[in-house]
């Protein structure tokens, strides 16, 4: 069975940090769990300004999987577990929030050597409430490390940082059966996606255009939202595609979402407020990398 779409959503643009935003989800306040926030982030490295003091600062998290999925530039990830470290275009930072982290999100020292422009997707996925409390923990990939399907026409390529396609597995563990796909086409490529019916889907297209199923086009920025209907869908790109594909089987627990942090009541919510001010999700003072010839900065 052919799945078919639900909906088309545009979004909206807010601000996070330094970065200009497009928020996908929650649409209408409403989730498509397991997927709960989906922001599509774009910044500019400004020369004026301190490279290590641009992008997202420290803020806690608790209860679900922030990630950054690259796709130009870098992330500069610091945290509260001891975890400093950079990932560049086409590569992953998943970080398991667990009991909850603090963790910040800059700009690399060197993004003026990697186009001085930074752009990737922030998706948090849901955490079933048995694992809510668990250690955190931090999941690079880098491009070179995450597996790769490229089509025989070569005009397609995917990669998966996590879940399975046709046979290929992603590396960074989950929690639940979730998939994430970045993928890359040329016009005129296709492909066919086959995932189970259950999982609630989602494709965005970053920039570029792709019809699904030779039926419904969506351009860049808007995200399509599939109804539980099929297993397979076809995209086809009318010009070259950057474009993301996610799929989970849905958690289905109540969600209490207040800020940083996602459980299951209003009660845990409170609890996390109380224990990140009380300091137990750890401390994060941020190091700067900031290479000689910036020190006048």
């Amino acid at each position: 069975m052919t799945r078919t779409i639900k909906q088309i959503i545009n979004g909206r643009a807010i601000n996070v940090g330094s970065i200009k935003v497009q928020e996908l989800l929650p649409f209408n306040e409403e989730f498509f769990n397991p997927f709960l926030v989906f922001h599509h982030g774009k910044a500019i490295a400004d020369k004026s300004i301190p490279l290590h003091l641009q992008g997202v600062g420290p803020h806690p998290h608790r209860g679900f999987s922030p990630v950054s999925f690259i796709y130009k530039g870098g992330v500069h990830h610091q945290d509260s577990r001891g975890n400093n470290h950079v990932v560049y275009e086409g590569g992953t930072q998943w970080t398991n929030a667990g009991m909850g982290i603090i963790h910040s999100e800059r700009v690399p020292a060197d993004i003026f050597e990697h186009g001085g422009e930074q752009e990737l997707l922030q998706v948090w996925v849901n955490t079933p409430a048995a694992y809510k409390m668990s250690q955190p923990k931090y999941y690079p990939a880098s491009k070179q490390d995450t597996p790769t399907i490229v089509s025989e026409d070569g005009l397609t390529t995917i990669r998966i940082p996590a879940g399975e396609l046709n046979g290929i597995k992603g590396i960074i563990p989950t929690f639940t059966a979730v998939n994430t796909f970045m993928g890359e086409m040329k016009r005129n490529g296709s492909f066919t996606f086959n995932l189970p019916s259950s999982h609630n889907t989602l494709l965005y297209v970053l920039e570029g255009e792709i019809s699904i199923n030779q039926k419904e086009k969506i351009t860049g920025k808007q995200l399509a939202l599939f109804n539980n209907d099929g297993e397979t869908f076809t995209i086809t790109a009318n010009a070259d595609t950057l474009f993301f594909v996610g799929s989970g089987e849905p958690i289905n627990e109540p969600i209490a979402a207040h800020g940083p942090f996602v459980m299951n009541t209003q009660t845990e919510i409170m609890e996390a407020f109380r224990d990140y001010q009380m300091g137990k999700m750890g401390v994060l003072i941020e190091e700067t990398q900031v290479k000689p010839e910036e020190q006048h900065l």
